[in-house]
């Protein structure tokens, strides 16, 4: 699929029309320009269809649909997902390399570095998502004595990170990243070559808008932490780390 806005709104308003249940809405005239916006700011359409996804799952909770959904009303939830995808491949507002995090998925600012949500609020949801990501089956039962430690740690560390100040603090998000990374590894350990090979090319596919941006190591860096990031999702596993 070609990289130039009249492409990207295609694909846009092909996938728009499946979540419709068929139902052409097209993307035109001021919708194609929000989605042309899209394409320029190089939002893969991956993270986009993310963003209508996330977008109609907030329309059905509120009951029955009573109307096709506009790509317009999309707009907020695919520029959220968008940042977030940002923050988890090390990508600025600008297009370059942030240089935040570590190779293998860190520089996503976690939920306890958002306004609001404490460090003991987000290891309780990392622990609940761990144990979903155990129960799915996706990952292997040699992965069960790696999720049981890792989640006795974070038990401990839920008790006591809403006292945690100063030095201590830094060293409990200090092991924190330390658990996601080797949670990483595992995984990653699981993939076969194939699964692998697929996985680091669709992490670059996802950022072929940005190769022309970046130099040649920040472009590797970034593909390193999107790979991170699609690792995580084939297999539903949180960001342990977090930003503070």
């Amino acid at each position: 699929m070609g990289t130039e806005p009249v492409d990207f709104c295609r694909e846009i308003e092909t996938y728009l029309c499946k979540k419709n249940d068929g139902h052409l809405i097209r993307v035109t005239g001021p919708s194609f320009e929000i989605v042309s916006r899209w394409a320029e700011q190089g939002i893969p359409l991956k993270v986009a269809y993310e963003g209508i996804d996330r977008c109609f799952e907030r329309y059905y909770r509120k009951g029955p649909r009573r109307r096709p959904v506009k790509i317009d009303f999309c707009e907020a939830d695919v520029l959220d997902v968008y940042d977030e995808w940002r923050r988890a491949v090390g990508i600025t507002s600008a297009g370059r390399a942030g240089g935040t995090g570590e190779a293998g998925g860190a520089g996503e600012a976690g939920p306890a570095g958002r306004a609001g949500r404490s460090l003991p609020a987000h290891l309780e949801r990392v622990i609940l998502k761990l144990s979903q990501a155990r129960a799915s089956g996706r990952l292997g039962n040699e992965f069960d004595a790696l999720i049981d430690r890792v989640n006795a740690e974070l038990e401990i560390a839920r008790a006591s990170a809403g006292g945690v100040r100063g030095d201590a603090r830094q060293q409990l998000l200090a092991r924190l990243e330390a658990l996601d990374a080797e949670l990483l590894r595992g995984a990653r350990a699981g993939l076969s070559d194939a699964d692998l090979g697929a996985l680091s090319s669709e992490a670059g596919e996802e950022l072929a808008s940005y190769r022309e941006r970046m130099n040649a190591d920040a472009f590797a860096q970034a593909r390193d932490r999107a790979l991170s990031r699609l690792i995580r999702e084939r297999f539903g596993l949180p960001t342990v780390t977090t930003s503070g």
